[in-house]
C-alpha cells in the first residue's frame, strides 16, 4: 500500500481540525471577551532509511541521508489572549479590562472561574453577577435604594443612595493574573479555569503591578479578525483539496499497477 495514502489521511484530519477552530472563531465573532483559537500542528515520526552523516565510503559521509515522513498531527488548540476592541455601552454594570487581568466569579461547585466578559447584572438580592448568575468575586451587594453606581479605574465600586448626595463605597473589584494565560482551560460560558499549565493566579488592584484598569460603561469585544479568519479558511480549504488530490493520485497509481499486472 502506498505510504502517501496514509500521510494524506493525516493531512485531512489536521485540516479538518484547523477548519473547526476557524468556524468556532467565526461563530463567536460577537461574543464578549472571546479569545480566538488556532490549531497547532507537528510532523509525525520519520522512517530513517539512511542516517544523515552515515559513512557512504571509508572517507565520505552522507550529507542528508534518507528520511521519510509519516504525516502530521494536531497537538494543541492555542487561545490567543490579546485584547479585543472596546465598545462603549454606557451601562453602569458593563465593565471592561483595559490591559491584563481577568474577572473572578464563583462557580456552582465552589471553584473560581475567570473571565474577560464584563457584562454584569444584579440578582434579586442586589448582588453583582454575570449573565449566568455567578457572583463576581469579591462579592459586591448594591443597596436597594441606589440611584447610581460608579466604578473607578482602580476597581472601587461606589453607590449613591436615595436621600444622600455622597457616594458610599460598597466594594472593590480585584483582577487575577496568570503567568501563562494560554494554559487556562476554556469551560464555556465565557469562562476559564486554572490549570497546572496556567500557573497559580495572583490577584490585586486594577492598575497596579501591570494589571489593566477598569473601564465602566464599556465592553470588550471578541478579538476575532473576520478578514484574517476568512483568509485562513481559504488556505485551509486549499490544503484540504491538495491532500485529497494526493489520495486521488495514489489511487490512480494503484489502479494502474493493478490493471497492468
Amino acid at each position: 500500500m502506498l505510504a502517501s495514502l496514509w500521510i494524506s489521511k493525516t493531512g485531512l484530519s489536521a485540516q479538518d481540525q484547523a477548519l473547526a477552530s476557524i468556524s468556532n472563531n467565526l461563530a463567536n465573532v460577537s461574543t464578549n471577551g472571546y479569545k480566538r483559537e488556532r490549531a497547532v500542528f507537528q510532523d509525525l515520526l520519520y522512517q530513517v532509511h539512511k542516517q544523515p552523516g552515515a559513512q557512504s565510503s571509508q572517507s565520505t559521509q552522507l550529507p542528508s541521508g534518507l528520511q521519510t515522513g509519516t504525516g502530521v498531527k494536531t497537538v494543541a488548540t492555542q487561545k490567543l489572549h490579546t485584547s479585543g476592541n472596546l465598545e462603549v455601552t454606557d451601562q453602569p454594570l458593563d465593565i471592561a479590562i483595559n490591559g491584563r487581568g481577568y474577572f473572578q466569579v464563583l462557580l456552582p461547585d465552589g471553584e473560581t472561574g475567570y473571565a474577560r466578559d464584563g457584562q454584569f447584572q444584579l440578582n434579586s438580592d442586589g448582588v453583582i453577577v454575570n449573565s449566568q448568575g455567578f457572583e463576581l468575586q469579591p462579592s459586591i451587594t448594591v443597596p436597594a435604594n441606589t440611584l447610581n453606581i460608579t466604578i473607578g479605574s482602580d476597581g472601587v465600586v461606589s453607590a449613591t443612595v436615595a436621600g444622600s448626595s455622597t457616594p458610599t463605597q460598597i466594594g472593590d473589584i480585584q483582577l487575577a493574573e496568570f503567568i501563562n494565560p494560554t494554559g487556562l482551560q476554556a469551560i464555556g460560558g465565557n469562562l476559564y479555569k486554572e490549570t497546572a499549565a496556567s500557573g497559580t493566579p495572583t490577584t490585586g488592584t486594577p492598575g497596579l503591578s501591570g494589571r489593566g484598569t477598569i473601564e465602566q460603561g464599556v465592553l470588550e469585544n471578541s478579538n476575532v479578525n473576520i478578514v484574517e479568519e476568512l483568509v485562513d479558511m481559504i488556505t485551509t480549504q486549499r490544503a484540504y483539496e491538495m491532500n485529497t488530490k494526493v489520495i486521488s493520485t495514489s489511487d490512480q497509481m494503484l489502479q494502474f499497477v493493478t490493471q497492468s499486472l
